[in-house]
């Protein structure tokens, strides 16, 4: 069984900051591709930013140069460091990661619980 927790949001005023971090839990073979995804009420929920397993990152063009994502080296633990946030930021962030159960077994994507994330002005 995987669990992703998710910690690290919160309140903040507009032009702080926040660190998300997303721990996998569990027994699995690999990790591969691992992201952040962001949904705010009334809308879809859209990719904030990933990177691969090869560690290339991609960012939304709303949060480029304001977020890094990263992770540890054993790639079990994800992380958002979010700058200068604005309200527009508020919403629940969500882990996302590709795991691969067994080694001769397909990837699947498991997602977190989600974290709100609120910037007041």
């Amino acid at each position: 069984q995987v669990q992703l927790v998710e910690s690290g949001g919160g309140l903040v005023q507009a032009g702080g900051s926040l660190t998300l971090s997303c721990v996998v839990l569990g027994t699995f073979s690999s990790i591969s591709d691992m992201a952040w995804y962001r949904q705010s009420p009334g809308k879809q929920r859209e990719l904030v930013a990933s990177i691969s397993s090869s560690d290339v990152t991609h960012y939304a063009r709303s949060v480029k140069d304001r977020c890094t994502i990263s992770r540890d080296r054993a790639k079990t633990t994800l992380f958002l460091q979010m700058n200068s946030l604005k309200p527009e930021d508020t919403a629940v962030y969500y882990c996302n990661v590709n795991i691969r159960m067994a080694s001769n077994a397909p990837s699947h994507v498991f997602w977190g619980q989600g974290t709100q994330v609120t910037v007041s002005s």
